[in-house]
């Protein structure tokens, strides 16, 4: 399923957004009433990661909006935070939040040491094999560069030929990357070169250094940084549809539980209050799914 094609009216619907953020208002915590008919659903077997808390895994990155340290260089806000504080406060329990990177959040489900994952993850049949998803948000990507870069418009493959491209490791962003410079080789063009960062600092550096031309990465961010300092430019969208979801380990059967709580918070409208303060209403969902179909490629 393809984004919108007018990439301009998408940028400027996403700067208008993201300018109209209160960074400060938004470090005040938004309250979700406790919601008996997700309690209801959380499996009579399941133990929680710490009694009486739903342990939840955000980025540690700094990727505002989803993740960010407040004014005070120490607190967790973000839309995700918001999220996982509106599954903890449905289901009547105390929120833990745990930074991590994105290539330790499936050993951390695995291994018990939090009970859902936040980590702006996308749905995909692979992860389904081993996770429940109840979806979110919508995730688009999107290619930026910084503001005085010669390109102004990536769609298709043949815009990144012999680019480099920041992308994270294991995300989808680098899958449809290493899909196009397969196209690339078959055409005998030059492939793009991908280059693996973690940290948002060194992804900055890189693309306004000239170490780089292009950051693959979520729009919602992409929109987030153009509109924040102009240092950078969204010159193009993804054209793949994927779901943003919470992640728990698969058949523990905490997942028809979040999904109530969504779904619950969605009628009620504090679900949109969070999507709306952090920008991201265009992102919203009108119903929570349990493992829709995930993302493709081609």
């Amino acid at each position: 399923m393809r984004y919108l094609s007018l990439t301009s009216l998408l940028l400027l619907i996403a700067v208008h957004a993201q300018a109209a953020v209160d960074l400060k208002a938004n470090e005040t915590p938004l309250n979700t009433p406790v919601d008996p008919r997700a309690i209801a659903l959380i499996p009579a077997d399941y133990r929680l990661a710490h009694a009486g808390q739903l342990t939840v895994a955000v980025s540690a990155q700094n990727s505002p909006p989803l993740s960010l340290v407040a004014s005070d260089n120490r607190t967790r806000i973000g839309s995700d935070i918001d999220i996982a504080r509106l599954l903890a406060q449905s289901l009547g329990l105390t929120l833990t939040i745990v930074p991590v990177s994105w290539e330790e959040w499936p050993l951390g489900l695995s291994s018990g040491r939090y009970d859902v994952a936040l980590v702006n993850i996308a749905v995909t049949e692979p992860r389904k094999q081993k996770y429940d998803f109840s979806t979110y948000r919508t995730d688009s990507l999107a290619f930026s560069v910084k503001s005085n870069s010669d390109i102004t418009q990536i769609s298709t493959p043949q815009d990144v030929a012999g680019k480099r491209v920041i992308v994270g490791s294991g995300t989808n962003q680098e899958h449809i990357l290493l899909d196009w410079n397969e196209q690339l080789r078959q055409q005998h063009l030059t492939p793009a070169t991908p280059i693996y960062l973690t940290d948002d600092a060194t992804t900055t550096l890189f693309l306004q250094s000239g170490r780089a031309d292009i950051n693959f990465g979520p729009q919602a961010a992409a929109a987030w940084k153009a509109a924040l300092n102009g240092r950078t430019k969204v010159v193009g969208y993804s054209p793949y549809k994927a779901w943003v979801a919470t992640t728990t380990l698969k058949g523990n059967g905490l997942v028809k539980a979040l999904n109530q709580a969504l779904n619950d918070a969605i009628e009620s409208g504090h679900y949109q209050k969070i999507l709306s303060r952090w920008g991201e209403a265009q992102e919203g969902v009108a119903h929570s799914q349990i493992n829709p179909p995930g993302i493709t490629y081609r």
